[in-house]
């Protein structure tokens, strides 16, 4: 059976299409969840987010749909887990991995229902970015677009590497954040005002290269210039963020505007800048461990958040489709596995209704589980029998194959409830619920690799790294005694 795809715009009147709410999503890159003020943090200052946060819903238990960049805005953007797309880890500059033009996105769904659709920010969904060779934006369902394809180069100060609508808009000055909300700013004015919309704000903030205007560092002084960048950054984010929001104001938005904020995935917690922080969770970015991918999430919708509230509820990336899709009253896709589920429901205090449960997939995660599940307060994990390399991005036909027949060990199981911070390995004493888990977990994954694609070859060529332009203080770790320049 074929989805639904056909244009809601041109049976519903524009009465209809007015009263449907518009979506704004806002992504920050390589977010922690210990990075806010309002998720615990006292070294960073984030006032509009904690703002925003004592307006709406804080989701405790939030999840990105992987531990990566590049398959985590993959998750949210079709609402299937990354690695069955085919995106199973970031996505280097001029490679062939991409999201392919057979997937659907939820900005193509509100797009053809009659929203006016608008891409910002790092854009991450492809390899070769602005070309014909792969889609683009445009072709995913976004109107207007003013992207990179992964971080602002050289660095987020006076970036040159941002195309807008497939035009390269050349070397741009002021810093990265503040150019996304510009961008974001004057779509908004100049919009179609008798449609509803769909605004995706994808900052880079903190995500290397870093730089920070002087004003955001000075704000935290150290002896350690990376800890004032890095801190700085997340308030340069902050900051821009609230211009955003209070744009929506000025617009008389806020009542009928769904906004969520949330991250990509865990810190990066770099030799560079070692100050993101995960909280209690346990590891960091690029780890299926809590640290590597339960990130901040806040909901805002007037009349349907209560300013002020909690729910640890779990929810994820894979969600956005479907629950956007539930608020936009549209049929979500129905030819193909839509991992995700709606969690409108939570927002009445309910709880999410899943068909399948929360699944993580990382055939490179940084240390030994390779994939994950969750169900209720209960995570089983495994590792793989067939581990690429720990670091390198090339594509072969060896680790294409061992893709394929990896299987699951080494099972794990955690009481997130009792043990948030993943230390009790409960695998031994609850033999029945691990059984139970496992034959779940093993489905899953058979069904999700068999799906995946396969990619052709290819040489990793660093294109990003040779584009950046480091600040003083890293160029000196990197130069010092034992450290490669």
């Amino acid at each position: 059976m074929k989805p639904l795809l056909l244009s809601l715009a041109l049976v519903l009147s524009p009465a209809a299409l007015a009263e449907r709410p518009n979506i704004v999503l806002v992504l920050a890159d390589d977010l922690g969840y210990g990075d806010l003020a309002c998720f615990g943090s006292k070294d960073v200052q984030t006032p509009n987010l904690d703002r925003f946060a004592s307006e709406g819903l804080r989701f405790t238990s939030c999840y990105a749909g992987h531990g990566n960049c590049s398959p985590s805005r993959t998750a949210l953007m079709t609402g299937r887990t990354p690695t069955r797309v085919g995106v199973r880890d970031w996505i280097p500059e001029d490679s062939p991995v991409h999201v392919r033009r057979s997937e659907i996105t939820i900005a193509r769904l509100l797009q053809q229902s009659g929203y006016a659709t608008c891409h910002v920010g790092k854009w991450h969904m492809n390899g070769e970015f602005n070309q014909p060779t792969q889609p683009q934006p445009s072709d995913h369902g976004f109107d207007h677009w003013f992207s990179t394809q992964n971080n602002a180069y050289p660095n987020h100060h006076n970036p040159d590497n941002f195309a807008r609508n497939g035009t390269a808009a050349g070397k741009l000055e002021g810093y990265a954040a503040h150019l996304v909300a510009d961008e974001a700013l004057h779509w908004l004015d100049g919009r179609d005002k008798a449609r509803p919309f769909f605004l995706y704000v994808c900052f880079h903030e903190p995500h290397e290269p870093i730089a920070s205007d002087a004003k955001y560092t000075a704000l935290y002084p150290h002896e350690d210039p990376a800890y004032s960048a890095h801190h700085g950054n997340i308030t340069q984010m902050d900051d821009a963020f609230g211009r955003v929001m209070r744009k929506l104001d000025e617009l008389n938005l806020r009542e009928n505007t769904l906004v969520l904020f949330t991250s990509d995935n865990g810190p990066a917690i770099t030799s560079q800048h070692p100050y993101g922080s995960s909280g209690p969770l346990r590891d960091k970015k690029g780890s299926l461990w809590e640290g590597g991918i339960r990130v901040p999430g806040i909901v805002r919708w007037p009349g349907k958040t209560a300013p002020g509230s909690v729910s640890d509820e779990p929810v994820c990336g894979v969600d956005f489709l479907p629950t956007m899709c539930a608020v936009a009253g549209l049929q979500q896709p129905n030819d193909r596995v839509i991992d995700g589920a709606n969690w409108l429901p939570v927002l009445q205090g309910g709880k999410v209704e899943r068909k399948t449960p929360l699944y993580w997939h990382f055939n490179r995660a940084a240390g030994e589980p390779k994939v994950a599940m969750r169900i209720g307060d209960w995570k089983i994990l495994a590792t793989l029998d067939k581990v690429p390399p720990a670091r390198g991005n090339d594509i072969t036909e060896q680790t294409e194959r061992d893709f394929k027949e990896a299987a699951l060990k080494d099972f794990m199981l955690f009481n997130l409830k009792d043990d948030i911070a993943e230390t009790k390995d409960l695998a031994g004493s609850q033999a029945a619920r691990l059984a139970e888990m496992k034959a779940l977990l093993e489905a899953k994954y058979a069904e999700v690799v068999a799906e995946s694609p396969m990619w052709p070859a290819w040489k990793f060529t660093g294109a990003e790294g040779k584009r950046i332009e480091w600040p003083d203080y890293v160029k000196k770790k990197k130069a010092a005694p034992g450290k490669k320049p």
